[in-house]
C-alpha cells in the first residue's frame, strides 16, 4: 500500500482524499492505524519548495519518505500494452508498482513512450501505469466504467467534481484504445495533474491546438490548500 502527492509551496490538492485512500487500503490489509500515522507525519513535510512525499505500509508498519518532486511534464506519447495484465491488486496502489514500472520501461524502449495504457480482456481502456484516464466526446468528459478494475484516482475524482461544479456533463463509457485515438484524451495523476496524449505508439504527433488541458490544469491547481 502506498500513496504520494505533490506539495508545492506548502499546498496540496485533495490531501484528505489521499489520506482516505491510503488509510482504507491499509485497513483492508489488516492495519488500522494508518490514518493516525498520516496525521502525525504531515509536519515532517517541508512547506517550502516542491516535494513528492510517499506514504507506504511496509512489513515494519507505516513509513513516510520525504522526496523532492520530479519535474512535471506536459503532452505525452503513450504506448498501448497488448500482453497479459501484470496487475495483481488493481484497486490498491502499491502492490503492482514494480510490475507497472517494468511496463513503462518497456514502452519507452519500444516506442519512446512516456506512459503505457492498460486494457482489460474486452479491450476496454482502463488506466495507464501511473495515471488515470479521461477523454472528451464532444462536450462530455468521459471516464472508464466504474465496474472495471482500475485504481480509484484522486486527481480524476477532483476533475469530476470540477466538471460538475462548472456544469460540464460527465459519463462513464467503455472505449478501446483505438476509439480514444480520435478523441482528446488525458492522463491524470497527483504529480503532473493533466497530461494530454499527443501521440500513440509509433504514430504521428497531434499538436492538439484546441486542447482544454491548460485551462483545466489551472482549475486543478487552484484546488491546492495549505498542508
Amino acid at each position: 500500500m502506498a500513496d504520494s502527492f505533490l506539495v508545492a509551496a506548502g499546498k496540496v490538492r485533495g490531501l484528505e482524499l489521499h489520506r482516505e485512500r491510503f488509510a482504507g487500503s491499509c485497513a483492508a490489509a489488516g492495519f488500522d492505524g494508518a490514518g493516525e500515522f498520516w496525521d502525525g507525519s504531515l509536519s515532517r513535510i517541508p512547506t517550502f519548495g516542491r516535494w513528492f512525499p510517499r506514504f507506504e505500509l511496509t512489513s515494519d508498519g507505516p513509513a513516510l519518505q520525504v522526496r523532492p518532486a520530479p519535474s512535471t511534464g506536459g503532452r505525452i506519447r503513450v504506448a498501448v500494452h497488448t500482453g497479459p495484465d501484470p496487475r495483481t491488486s488493481p484497486l490498491v496502489k502499491g502492490p503492482d508498482l514494480e510490475a507497472l514500472a517494468s511496463l513503462k520501461k518497456q514502452a519507452f524502449a519500444t516506442y519512446s513512450a512516456d506512459e503505457v495504457l492498460l486494457v482489460d480482456t474486452d479491450g476496454v481502456a482502463l488506466e495507464a501505469a501511473y495515471s488515470a484516464l479521461v477523454w472528451w466526446e464532444d462536450d462530455t468528459l468521459c471516464f472508464p466504467p466504474a465496474d472495471r478494475a482500475f485504481l480509484p484516482s484522486v486527481t480524476a475524482r477532483l476533475l469530476r467534481q470540477l466538471a460538475s461544479t462548472q456544469g460540464v456533463p460527465t459519463a462513464e463509457r467503455a472505449r478501446t484504445a483505438a476509439d480514444l485515438e480520435s478523441h482528446e484524451t488525458w492522463l491524470l495523476n497527483a504529480l503532473h495533474g493533466i497530461r494530454p496524449i499527443h501521440a500513440w505508439n509509433h504514430g504521428p504527433i497531434d499538436p492538439l491546438p484546441a486542447s482544454a488541458a491548460t485551462t483545466y490544469q489551472s482549475h486543478l491547481e487552484a484546488l491546492a490548500r495549505p498542508l
